[in-house]
């Protein structure tokens, strides 16, 4: 295992320029998403009168939990497609920081591993602590 280990050694330059590769992709990808759910929102809601501005009517909310966005993701409504769009963006800089982590457990930075993982399990509490199931 040592020797497989051994002959996989990730320079920082290597794993720096992944991060930035993962943060491009994650970004255009999220981008992309974006734009074809607010295309398809246009297609099937573009042709709908105009609202009655005078008057606010509330809607329910919807597309809270991940099983919801899922759902409507796969039922191709737009709504659900921006919203996932938005959840590979904010997914973005989170694999970031995961691979952060991976990198400097491969240099065996104890002190940087500390940190990440602290920083790594802020950011989870933080977005998962209110979460509803």
């Amino acid at each position: 295992m040592k020797k497989i280990i051994s002959k996989i050694h990730l320079a920082d330059h290597d794993i720096e320029q992944f991060i930035g590769l993962q943060l491009r992709f994650g970004v255009l990808l999220s981008s992309f998403i974006v734009l074809m759910g607010g295309i398809l929102y246009l297609m099937q809601s573009g042709s709908m009168p105009l609202p009655h501005y005078q008057l606010f009517i509330g809607q329910k909310a919807g597309l809270t939990t991940g099983r919801e966005i899922w759902h409507s993701v796969t039922g191709m409504e737009a709504k659900g497609i921006i919203q996932f769009g938005v959840i590979v963006l904010i997914a973005t800089p989170i694999l970031r920081i995961l691979f952060s982590l991976i990198g400097f457990i491969f240099e065996k930075d104890r002190l940087y591993i500390g940190i990440t993982m602290v920083v790594l399990s802020v950011m989870m509490i933080s977005i998962f602590g209110g979460l509803k199931v």
